[in-house]
Parts: C-alpha cells; structure tokens; sequence
C-alpha cells in the first residue's frame, strides 16, 4: 500500500514538472494564464453563480489541457524527427488548432456568462 502513495506522489511531481515546463517555455500559456486570471477577478467582482463558476472553470481547465497537449506533441514531433516532414507539420499543426478551438470556445463562454452581469455592474458605476 505505501509502495501506491509513494507512486502517486511521483506522478503528481511529473505532472507538476510539465506544467511548469509549459509556463516556462510557452508565450501562448502565459497568455492564457492573465486572460484566466482576469477572468477569475471579474468573477469574483461580478458575484457569479456556483453553476458559473463551474462552466468558467472547466473552461479554464479545457484551454489549458489542450495547451499541455500541444506542447506534449511539439516535443514528440521534434524528438521523432529533425528534418521538416509534411507529416510532423500536419500534427503540430492540428495541435495548435486544437488550443485555438478551445480559446476561441473560452471567449464565447466568458461574453455569454460575463457579458450581462458585467455591463449591469458597469452601468450602474457609469450610469448608462
């Protein structure tokens, strides 16, 4: 039983290594990490809902997990191969598109459940 907890323990300091791998060594990550952060703030600001909270957060986890990903096949790609094959591009190439989808998804989130309390909240600050 302690050899299982022992394992559980290293697995959770790999996958903290590749998360911090990907913060470190990937712009789109750092920007995902304000906007979320942001996003975060405004919530929180705003008052939203446990269900809100729920749909915001999932979102967050969703663009990250397809950033990670990305980052997971970049590196496989550029270990299986240095020369430029039309293959390797292909899969870096869905990989990046993967992470677009999920942002672009994220955006429309945070304007459908960020959109109205926000611009009630911000009305009544600017009176209009």
């Amino acid at each position: 039983m302690k050899e299982f907890f022992v394992s559980r323990i290293h697995s959770f300091g790999h996958a903290f290594h590749g998360w911090g791998y990907v913060l470190r060594t990937q712009r789109n990550a750092w920007i995902h990490s304000v906007i979320a952060t942001a996003v975060f703030i405004v919530g929180l600001w705003i008052g939203l809902s446990p269900h809100d909270w729920a749909v915001i957060i999932l979102t967050a986890a969703f663009v990250f997990s397809a950033e990670f990903i990305n980052t997971a096949i970049e590196a496989v790609v550029d270990l299986a191969t240095v020369e430029h094959h039309p293959l390797a591009k292909i899969g870096k190439d869905v990989g990046a598109a993967a992470v677009l989808v999920a942002a672009l998804a994220a955006v429309l989130v945070g304007l459908l459940i960020l959109g109205p309390p926000l611009w009630l909240k911000l009305g009544s600050i600017f009176g209009f």
